[in-house]
Parts: C-alpha cells; sequence; structure tokens
C-alpha cells in the first residue's frame, strides 16, 4: 500500500529545476531523497547556516555529505539570524531563510535556472502554525496558516508535505535505514512553538485522533475567506484611490474601511498595522471632519499621516514625506 508520503510526492508537479531547503532533519532529508529519486538531474539543495548553535558546523558537513551521496548539488549558505530587539527569533530566522533562497535562485551561474522552490513543511507543523495564531489573536490571514503554494518575487514556492504527518514520514525514512539530524533546539521549551509540538499536539492525538485532518479544514475556510475579503478590498481601493482618499473611505462601513487598509498597506508598503494601531486609525478617520484635521499615527514599522486629502504612509528611516 502506498504511502501517504508516498502520494504526496506523486501529487508534487513543479516546474523543474527544483530547489529544495535542506536542514538535514528528517522532513527534508525524505523530501530531497524523494524529489532526487523522482526528477534526476534537476533537483539542486540549499542549507542555510544560521550560526545559532555550536552543532551548525556539524550540521553543514552531514548536508555536504547526505548530497554528494545523492550526487545532488548543494549549496551551504550562512546568514545572519540573530533577532532585533521587538523581533521574534523565529521571524528573524525565517527572514534569513527567504533571503538565502532569492540568493541562490537567482544566482546567474547556476544553469538552468531555478523555477521552483520546495519547504518540507508537513501537517504537525500546519497545525502548531494555527495554534500559534490563535495564541496571538490572530484575524483571518494568521488562521489560514501555511499555503500550500504561492508566488514570491518571480518564484513558485511550494509546501508538498503539508498534508503529511510527521510520525508517516519518520516511518518513511525509517523503512530505508535512512539517518537525519535531530536540532536540540526543538526541545527547548522556552519557545512557544515547541511547548505546543510537546504538550498540546500529544493531548489532540489522544482526544482528537483526526484534529490534524479537520484543522486543515478550518484553515482552508479562513484561507478561502481571507480571498474574498482580499477581493473586496481590491474592489474597493480602486474606488478609494491609492494612497486612499479620506472622503471615499468614509463612505465605507468601519469593516470595510478596516479590511481596505490593512491590504493597502501590505499591498504598498509591505507593512501590516496591529488591532490597537487600526482601531485608533479608523478613530482618526471618522473625526476627519475640517479641513485642518492634523492625522499622524505609528502604523506597522512606519507612519500614516494626512497629506490634504489622502492618507499616506511613509517610513521614518528611509525618506521623509513629501511636504
Amino acid at each position: 500500500m502506498r504511502s501517504a508520503f508516498d502520494a504526496a510526492i506523486q501529487a508534487f508537479e513543479p516546474a523543474l529545476p527544483l530547489l529544495v531547503g535542506f536542514s538535514g532533519g528528517a522532513d527534508s532529508t525524505a523530501l530531497l531523497m524523494a524529489s532526487a529519486a523522482r526528477w534526476p538531474a534537476q533537483v539542486r539543495a540549499l542549507h542555510v547556516h544560521h550560526g545559532l548553535q555550536p552543532a551548525a558546523d556539524d550540521f553543514a558537513r552531514h548536508c555536504e555529505a547526505f548530497c554528494a551521496a545523492l550526487q545532488v548539488p548543494l549549496t551551504v549558505r550562512r546568514v545572519h539570524a540573530r533577532h532585533a530587539p521587538g523581533e521574534s527569533p523565529e521571524d528573524a530566522a525565517r527572514i534569513a531563510r527567504h533571503a538565502a533562497f532569492m540568493a541562490v535562485s537567482q544566482d546567474g551561474s547556476a544553469q538552468p535556472a531555478i523555477k521552483s522552490i520546495a519547504l518540507a513543511h508537513h501537517a504537525d507543523d500546519q497545525v502548531e502554525t494555527l495554534l500559534l495564531a490563535l495564541t496571538r489573536g490572530a484575524g483571518l490571514p494568521g488562521l489560514s496558516a501555511m499555503p500550500a503554494a504561492w508566488q514570491r518575487d518571480g518564484l513558485q514556492f511550494h509546501r508538498p508535505l503539508l498534508a503529511v504527518h510527521a510520525a508517516d514520514i519518520r516511518a518513511w525514512l525509517a523503512e530505508r535505514g535512512v539517518a537525519y539530524l535531530i536540532d536540540p533546539s526543538n526541545s527547548d521549551e522556552r519557545y512557544t512553538r515547541n511547548r505546543i509540538r510537546a504538550r498540546l499536539l500529544p493531548a489532540l492525538d489522544q482526544a482528537f485522533p483526526q484534529f490534524r485532518e479537520t484543522f486543515a479544514r478550518s484553515i482552508g475556510h479562513a484561507a478561502q475567506a481571507q480571498s474574498l475579503l482580499d477581493e473586496l478590498a481590491a474592489q474597493d481601493l480602486a474606488e478609494v484611490g491609492s494612497p486612499p482618499a479620506i472622503r471615499r473611505l468614509q463612505a465605507l462601513s468601519g469593516a470595510r474601511q478596516a479590511n481596505l487598509l490593512r491590504h493597502w498597506l501590505k499591498a504598498s508598503h509591505a507593512t501590516m498595522p496591529s488591532a490597537a494601531q487600526l482601531q485608533e486609525v479608523l478613530r482618526q478617520v471618522a473625526a476627519c471632519t475640517t479641513r485642518g484635521h492634523h492625522i499622524e499615527l505609528k502604523v506597522g514599522a512606519g507612519r500614516l499621516v494626512r497629506r490634504g486629502p489622502v492618507l499616506d504612509w511613509y517610513n521614518p528611516g528611509a525618506l521623509p514625506p513629501a511636504d
């Protein structure tokens, strides 16, 4: 009988050549092995060396040896992944990894050019992401968790294992006698994700054995609802203008104003307001009934200002706003 892992790999149809993110752990080891077997000479690997723990050099050497045995070209890229004040370690590492993927995929010396990137997140990772979002009071974007496929910077990204349980991946490797790295930081319960993995997932397994599948359905519903909100925001923004005209913005309901502003700030300025910031923006927009009403608020990584009849946003660390 074909395993869930094998079924996921057979259903995966990326544009080739394919770059696989390879940490050396169980999940990326299985994904890289299966991809290399299915598409010989069409797969490359990237190991991101975060340099955050003493074993990082050993991890890189393991990945080099493993890829050499598979005859898969490997790039080891060292990144600076230490988080800034107010930034989570996970966010800093994620940003550094994405920059590494972009640098390798856009390297002109690699021919033919990379068309797709595959990441080894699985069903348990998806549940952890949803539970993390719930602990933070996230809205629909957070409750949509991780997409199975998306485009960014001209590349197609894939997570082909999102429906596969972590246990199924490890069973697949055990059947083949394949060794993999175990990152000691994964057991450090100072990190919320690790506490979820160690404490909540076993309890959910015992109480609701099908929780991965039912949570995945809820994630799908949230993602679909968010897609509709994005469509509505794009339509409203076309009417209100970019940057938004205050009078036209005021003609919308409060919920549509909030939806439009989140969409505009993310799409045009790659920033996202907190719930408290957005509530204050809505209050100021409602109060803006005179020509002299002043608006200047911290929103996301920059400042939202009134400039004549429109709202605008700028980053004080870059260029100052125009007069």
